[in-house]
Formats: C-alpha cells, sequence, structure tokens
C-alpha cells in the first residue's frame, strides 16, 4: 500500500486532516473557477449554475471552505451554537457537514461595535457551518462577481486596495481638462438595507441557500428578531454581495452620460465613478449637473436595491476646497492635485497611539515598543504611497513628545538629562532613538536594540494601480497578479529577480 492510498479512505478522501493534499485542492477548485469565468464572459448561466453546484458539491471546494473559515482571526469566536472547529479532527469531520440537503442556518449572534462617530455598529456573527457554507457558495460567486463588477470598484476585492481607489482619484482630478466638482457619496446603513427581493432576483448563485441566509435573523439577548433587509456584516460572503447590488452604477452612468461630439468635436460630461464598498466619488464638469441629473440618478440606481444615501455624508465639493477619502485629503493647490493624510484619520491615529502608552504606563520600555511598533509601521505603510512627508515628521514630534512625558512621569524624582540617557539613546544618525536593550550583542560587540519605528522612516514609494480590467480568476490574468504580488513583497518585479512566467 503506497502512502497515498494509506491516507485515504475507499472513497479517497483523507482519513486526517494534516493530510489533505492543498495544493492540489487548491489547483481543482482554481480550474473550475476559471470555467465559471469563461462561462459567465459568454453568457451561459445554465453552465454557470453547473459549474458552481460542481465546485459547492466537491471535496476540494469544502476542505477549502473549512480552511479558511479555521484560519482566520475570527476562528476562536463562535456563533449562538458555540462551537468552533479548532482541532484538526473537528475539521475533517466539518467538511462531510457541508451539505445543501437539510441545511439550515443558524441565527446570528449579535453584537455591537463603537463607530467613530461615538455611535455603534450592529455586527452579525455566524455559526462556524454557515460561516463555512458561506465560504464555500463564495468561492463560486466570486468569478462572477469579477468578471462582470465595475471597473472602478475597489473595495473587498482580490487583488484590489484602497491606494487602487485612490490613485485612481488622482487620475482622474490630475490629468488636463480634470473635473472640478466632486460629489461624495455615502450610502446610508449600506450592509443593514439591500433589499432581499433584489438579491434573490440579481445575485447568480444557488437562490434557495442564499434566501436562507438571508432569512435565518440574529439573537439579542435570548430573543429571535427578522432579518427583513440587509446581509449582515459579519458575513464572509456579505461583502460580494454588497458589491454585486452596488455594480452596474458605472455602465448606468456612461450610457447617460456618453461622450458627444459638437460641431465636430468630442465632448466629455466628465463624470466618473470611483468606489471602495458602500464609500464612492462621482466626478463632473459643474455642480449643477451634479446635483441636478447626476445625483438624482443615483438615487434612483439605489433605491431600486432598496439603499438611500446618506444625508449627512454626501455631498458636492470643488477640488479647491479638498475633500476627505479613505483615509486620504485630495485637493487642488495652483492647478497640481496633492493627496495626503486626512486630519481626521491622522488625529484617530495619534489618539490611538496616545491611549496605547497611557495603557501601557506601568510596562517596560521593551514591552512598550512592541505594542506600538505594529500600529505605527501599519499607519506609515497605509500613507507611504501619497505626500505625507510633512504629515510623518509632524506624527514623529507628536508621538515623540508622548514619549517624554511617559518616561518623566514614570521618574518624576530624575531630572531630564537622566530621563534621556535611560530611555532615548544615539544609534547611528539618530541621537534620539526610543530604543531598549535586548541585553543581546553582535559579533562585533555592539548592543542589539529594540527600537522604536519612526513613520519618517518609511519611504514613499509611488504606487502602481491595478489594471481596471484585471481578473483574478482569469487564466489570462494569473501571471500579472503573481508579479503584482511578488513586486508588492520585495519591490521588485518577477522577471527582475530571474523568475521566469509560470
Amino acid at each position: 500500500m503506497n502512502a497515498e492510498q494509506s491516507t485515504c479512505a475507499p472513497s479517497g478522501k483523507p482519513q486526517h486532516w494534516d493530510q489533505i493534499d492543498w495544493d492540489r485542492c487548491g489547483r481543482q477548485v482554481k480550474r473550475l473557477q476559471a470555467r465559471i469565468v469563461k462561462a459567465t464572459r459568454e453568457g451561459r448561466w445554465g453552465k454557470v449554475k453547473a459549474l458552481q453546484r460542481l465546485l459547492t458539491h466537491s471535496f476540494s471546494g469544502k476542505a477549502l471552505a473549512v480552511k479558511r473559515v479555521t484560519e482566520n482571526q475570527g476562528k476562536r469566536t463562535a456563533g449562538v451554537d458555540h462551537v468552533k472547529w479548532l482541532t484538526p479532527a473537528a475539521k475533517l469531520k466539518a467538511i462531510d457537514s457541508l451539505r445543501r440537503r437539510g441545511y439550515r442556518p443558524l441565527p446570528l449572534r449579535r453584537v455591537y461595535i463603537p463607530k467613530a462617530n461615538g455611535k455603534r455598529r450592529a455586527l452579525g456573527i455566524p455559526a462556524m457551518i454557515d460561516r463555512a457554507q458561506q465560504a464555500l457558495h463564495l468561492q463560486g460567486l466570486e468569478p462572477i462577481a469579477e468578471t462582470l463588477g465595475d471597473r472602478h470598484s475597489y473595495g473587498f476585492r482580490p487583488g484590489r486596495s484602497t491606494a487602487d481607489a485612490i490613485d485612481q482619484c488622482f487620475k482622474l482630478l490630475s490629468k488636463a481638462h480634470a473635473p472640478e466638482w466632486i460629489l461624495e457619496g455615502d450610502i446610508k446603513s449600506c450592509f443593514d438595507e439591500i433589499s432581499h427581493s433584489w438579491m434573490l432576483d440579481h445575485i447568480p448563485m444557488d437562490t434557495e441557500v442564499l434566501r436562507k441566509w438571508l432569512q435565518a435573523g440574529y439573537l439579542e439577548g435570548g430573543t429571535w428578531f427578522p432579518t427583513e433587509a440587509g446581509t449582515p456584516q459579519g458575513g464572509i460572503a456579505s461583502p460580494a454581495l454588497a458589491n454585486m447590488t452596488l455594480d452596474g452604477l458605472v455602465t448606468l452612468l456612461e450610457q447617460r452620460f456618453p461622450r458627444k461630439q459638437v460641431r465636430g468635436v468630442w465632448v466629455h460630461p466628465k463624470v466618473n465613478l470611483v468606489r471602495y464598498a458602500d464609500d464612492f466619488i462621482i466626478t463632473g464638469s459643474t455642480k449643477a449637473h451634479l446635483e441636478n441629473e447626476v445625483w438624482p440618478l443615483v438615487e434612483q440606481f439605489l433605491h431600486d436595491r432598496g439603499l438611500r444615501l446618506s444625508p449627512e455624508k454626501t455631498r458636492i465639493t470643488h477640488i479647491s476646497q479638498g475633500f476627505d477619502f479613505l483615509g486620504q485629503h485630495l485637493r487642488s493647490f495652483d492647478g497640481k492635485v496633492l493627496v495626503q493624510p486626512s486630519k481626521k484619520n491622522t488625529h484617530a491615529f495619534l489618539e490611538k497611539v496616545r491611549a496605547l502608552i497611557k495603557v501601557n504606563s506601568t510596562a517596560s520600555q521593551a514591552a512598550l515598543i512592541e505594542v506600538l511598533n505594529p500600529v505605527i509601521r501599519g499607519w506609515a505603510n497605509y500613507h507611504r504611497h501619497v505626500s505625507a512627508k510633512a504629515t510623518f515628521e509632524q506624527v514623529d514630534h507628536e508621538i515623540w513628545q508622548a514619549l517624554w512625558r511617559w518616561a518623566r512621569r514614570r521618574h518624576p524624582e530624575k531630572g531630564a538629562r537622566w530621563v534621556k540617557d535611560r530611555y532615548f539613546h544615539t544609534i547611528g544618525s539618530a541621537t534620539w532613538a526610543f530604543a531598549a536593550d535586548t541585553g543581546k550583542r553582535s559579533e562585533s560587540g555592539d548592543i542589539l536594540w529594540r527600537r522604536l519605528v519612526w513613520t519618517a522612516a518609511t519611504p514613499i514609494r509611488r504606487f502602481v494601480k491595478v489594471q481596471a480590467a484585471a481578473n483574478p480568476f482569469d487564466p489570462d490574468w494569473y501571471e500579472y497578479f503573481e508579479d503584482r504580488a511578488f513586486f508588492k513583497k520585495f519591490g521588485i518585479h518577477r522577471h527582475e529577480a530571474g523568475i521566469k512566467p509560470s
């Protein structure tokens, strides 16, 4: 008996979780997804449905779905049934539990998380079995969503990010004869208000399974409440469902406001949309055009889906006044568009850093550095593609002041010179490095420091936006996305590293 036979049941399925051939599972699912893309492009919806059924009934699809929900951050957060799949045996058993026949989703466990404006956002936590079912069906839905999705939609899509959305905004607003007016759109309670009937009529997936998800309800304080609209925040499939609900607005705008010839000259209405989840901007040539024609069209588009614009957050702005979008501030100065970290985003970051320093008032210097470094590095990396140098320097100054107060409070009877020598050191060219001695030495005998990272040390690097037509589930784009991932990790392209196309 060979090794493969010894780990598989008579049906060919593995007997142990750790012996599943994940590469083989990935290849099989990827192959089916590529076929779904092809069938979608050809408009063969019967074929699409058959391929989705094949994928959701396959061992590979089920195994990868269980793997996803048992390896993400929420793996230790249980639903209303208090069940967690933490052991290999439980995970293997979970694969067989993913069946369509007899499947009934459990209600969501309702929790609330605070928002920046002081309000609370409702979050629905599905049971593990429902998370896995959503992950499984999402494998068959995402290829369709990526094939039919709006070109300039960037939220919660594989291979796309906020940096892509910001770069697209910059391209639109900085080119010659760019539009000068911006409709800042925000959809009110998007995830909670989407029409169930619209989704059931238009989302190309197993309608019965989708209906069960949407009507599962939620438990709060031991009481069951029905869900009559919306797709719950917290569900794995919810972002894709919301994106597919909002897709189509780009096409509608292009059809309603096309380029046209006036006396032999092409005239462009300058109506362009950039969307990240439920936040979006639409550019226009004049305020009146956006207010009287574009805004009502968007409202009707949303109304058909059970949605509406937030009156508090939706406004029309001139580029010279500037506007905030996804944590960045875009504004024109003397005809030149600059993108900088927004004041609101920067303030929230500094408040978070100050709170962490305050909470760790009695922690060791090394422990404080361990807490702060991921937060500082993450914020700096988010803004490293825009004109952030001046902001970085100001932020570092604010953090230094907070650290200096932290150090002085710990030693009220010591002088400033003593505190400086105790917590701030000269390392290389840095004379005020906030660093702790690790107790280790290099081969040359030098101290190995645990240093706080400064945002100003993050190099500003131009971001290359993803191509609008790129589809990570289309074989024609595999090499393109592999190269982007390689560049993101190593800073060079694959061919520059001598790696041949796969």
